[in-house]
């Protein structure tokens, strides 16, 4: 089958690679969409902690069932895949947070991932399609990235939120904080990028650091008080050093991005708020059941994402145009 490794930074190459085998608790997929993301973008670049190369990038997956024998789910079956493989046995698995399980390996990242034809999955990462499209399902891990994020912010209904950056996650967790009552604030160094904050998913505040002075448009638009939840979808080392700053007195700082560099913050302003500080990595299977109900129910939009499809033949020569902000992009996704 033909498959797409990424060797080294700024070098992607077509190989043909051999067809996954059968195992036990194991299902073989026949790819029909990956998602490109901040990671992807990253590897390429030579930027994503974790990482080595080479590697088959892509773990935002929809696919169709080829071979299972995982309970609930068939042959013909068009599902997702929840790409953390954990151990079932280390202090986080057993404690219910596998998102973080302290062997983890994540499809596309630290073991190669879903840019070839078929792929081989454990049972426990699949994710129902419920009826879904390809064009939806490929959008369910990213979008429960952000959905993660705001369940551990624990926002609530009329509390101000302070969104980070306005790539796919960041727009996922608008979704989301909006959806949990939160009143968004998107802010991004990307005009186009706030205008469909604004235009396309309702956001009613927007900030550009480039244009405005942040401190002063918060301030007027919380009356004073400053954002109760700030998040950091950036993985920005300046703006995430910066988003302290942005809190309000007792407010909660969750980090979503992620980068190489050490966090600096200046303790008396983090202490003089008494904040909490937390980060958000991966998803758990109850935020991927959240994500596909709400696309279900319309209160979630993928189609809203998806700016550019590019044919799987295609990605290793167009791959740097279409992840260019400057082009128009929000997502991109591979079509196989």
């Amino acid at each position: 089958m033909k498959t797409l490794t990424c060797n080294t930074p700024g070098e992607f190459e077509y190989t043909v690679t051999k067809m996954p085998e059968e195992r036990e608790n194991y299902s073989i997929l026949k790819v029909l969409r990956v998602g490109i993301c901040g990671t992807d973008i990253h590897a390429f670049g030579g930027t994503q902690p974790f990482f080595q190369y080479p590697r088959i990038l892509g773990h935002e997956l929809a696919a169709e069932i080829i071979s299972t024998e995982g309970n609930g789910f068939s042959v013909g079956n068009i599902v997702s895949i929840s790409p953390y493989f954990y151990c079932g046995r280390c202090v986080a698995c057993r404690n219910g947070k596998t998102n973080c399980c302290v062997k983890m390996e994540v499809f596309g990242v630290h073991i190669d991932g879903g840019m070839r034809g078929y792929i081989s999955v454990p049972d426990y990462a699949l994710v129902h399609g419920e009826g879904l499209s390809a064009d939806e399902l490929v959008l369910v891990e990213p979008l429960a990235i952000g959905a993660h994020g705001v369940r551990r912010a624990g926002v609530e209904m009329g509390e101000f939120v302070l969104v980070m950056g306005a790539g796919p996650i960041g727009l996922g967790t608008m979704d989301f904080a909006a959806i949990a009552g939160g009143r968004v604030i998107a802010m991004d160094v990307n005009p186009h990028r706030l205008e469909f904050c604004k235009d396309t998913l309702g956001i009613p505040y927007q900030i550009n650091p480039l244009t405005d002075n942040v401190m002063e448009k918060l301030m007027e638009i919380t009356d004073g008080d400053m954002p109760t939840v700030v998040m950091d979808c950036t993985g920005n080392l300046n703006a995430i050093n910066s988003g302290v700053q942005y809190l309000a007195h007792g407010g909660r700082y969750v980090l979503i991005g992620l980068q190489k560099e050490e966090l600096v913050i200046s303790h008396p302003e983090f202490h003089k708020r008494e904040a909490t500080l937390m980060s958000s990595r991966n998803a758990l299977p109850e935020d991927f059941t959240q994500v596909v109900s709400c696309i279900r129910d319309g209160s979630v939009r993928p189609e809203n994402y998806i700016t550019n499809k590019i044919e799987f033949d295609e990605i290793k020569y167009q791959f740097s145009e279409i992840t260019d902000p400057a082009n128009g992009v929000i997502k991109a996704v591979v079509v196989f």
